[in-house]
């Protein structure tokens, strides 16, 4: 038990300083420094945006990667007659434990129910000649056990460019818990 406590730690500071060290490179002013002639040859309000990681209707595709970098996916469409190509970026958050079930997994009893983890429900199994009985959760979920919360990826911002130039963007709302 120990054993996969610290494992999960481990984990989950790997993944963290892997994010901040992937994610910290991904700003404006990187962008910016990477890629000075792209950035002088904007307009000078298109400059300030992009300094502030702001978009505006009107911008070209490039203003945009300056301002909010790469989206994870491009769509492509057709709207009043024009071919669009649409922007979407994702951001990730997690659940608290047990969402959906006040924290205790299932039913008034906590995890398992009824009783003791599966009241007493056996599968039995053989493994290298020897038969042997598994009590344990006939319900179990690893989203409501874990010891790490689950990450759930999201939508938060769109932009949709005509002719290489920005007619629409939004920030969406995140998930509600």
């Amino acid at each position: 038990m120990m054993k996969c406590r610290s494992l999960s730690w481990a984990l989950l500071t790997t993944a963290a300083a892997g994010a901040l060290f992937f994610g910290g490179c991904a700003t404006p002013e990187k962008r910016i420094s990477k890629n000075a002639d792209l950035y002088h040859s904007l307009p000078a309000r298109q400059q300030q945006l992009v300094d502030q990681g702001q978009i505006a209707p009107g911008m070209s595709r490039d203003a945009v990667w300056l301002a909010w970098g790469g989206p994870e996916q491009k769509v492509n469409g057709y709207a009043r007659g024009n071919a669009t190509e649409s922007w979407v970026y994702f951001t990730t958050t997690t659940y608290p434990y047990g969402y959906g079930y006040g924290g205790f997994g299932y039913g008034p009893y906590g995890y398992g129910y009824p009783g003791f983890w599966g009241g007493g429900v056996a599968v039995f199994r053989t493994h290298h000649g020897r038969r042997f009985a598994v009590f344990g959760d006939p319900f179990y979920d690893p989203f409501f056990y874990s010891y790490l919360p689950p990450a759930v990826s999201y939508p938060y911002k769109t932009v949709t460019f005509v002719n290489g130039r920005v007619v629409e963007f939004q920030h969406m709302v995140g998930p509600y818990y």
